[in-house]
């Protein structure tokens, strides 16, 4: 990795430790400690891609890490308890934590195509596109990494959120969030989540929503 690279993940988690809600973890030595949960995400993020894709390149590298940067500064309950309200709500975010991870970047020294690459991945552009026929290599390699940011933040969920998420909603909505998660991921993707270790209760809903 560069040394920009270097400097821009250091900035970047600078911010993440900025946040005020606070997540304990267990160490390998089994002692535990409280971070800041946007820096634990990161680093939870991270560690999926090293699995995922050991050879990621350092824009993807950063595009991951920043995936909810600041993000603590924009709570939910800041936009009505809608759809409409909660699509607002991502679509913002995604666009501010873009423009801010860009930025980042081109402190660093990275140019401004640089930069703007890791925005258009924060904001997974051309994700959708991947379902398409294209003869274009650099194009399919851009789409293969927005899929495995995407896969990325899908494992990320169901290890580290999907116990606590699964609490707060019926049945028949988790089912629903599930297939909705499933299907945004690839193969790999599928294949990795099913690696995951869950409690008794998770892997149950996980596989009610997958042989419905």
């Amino acid at each position: 990795m560069s040394e920009k690279f270097y400097r821009a993940l250091s900035a970047i988690d600078e911010a993440h430790s900025q946040d005020p809600n606070l997540t304990t973890i267990t160490e390998q030595n089994a002692e535990t400690k409280s971070i800041p949960y946007e820096l634990h995400y990161a680093q939870k993020m991270t560690s999926y891609l090293n699995t995922y894709n050991p050879s990621a390149s350092e824009l993807l590298r950063l595009a991951i890490r920043a995936q909810h940067l600041r993000r603590w500064e924009v709570p939910r309950s800041s936009y009505p308890t809608t759809k409409v309200g909660y699509l607002s709500w991502r679509t913002f975010l995604k666009n501010r934590q873009a423009d801010q991870a860009r930025q980042i970047c081109l402190d660093a020294g990275y140019s401004d195509g640089e930069a703007s690459r890791v925005a258009a991945l924060i904001r997974k552009e051309g994700l959708k596109r991947k379902t398409t026929t294209t003869t274009d290599e650099a194009a399919e390699a851009e789409e293969d990494e927005t899929q495995i940011l995407e896969d990325v933040a899908c494992l990320v969920f169901l290890d580290d959120q999907f116990a606590a998420f699964e609490k707060t909603l019926d049945e028949e909505k988790v089912l629903g969030i599930l297939r909705k998660t499933w299907g945004k991921m690839s193969d790999k993707g599928h294949r990795m989540a099913l690696e995951i270790q869950m409690s008794d209760r998770c892997r149950e809903l996980v596989q009610k929503a997958l042989n419905p």
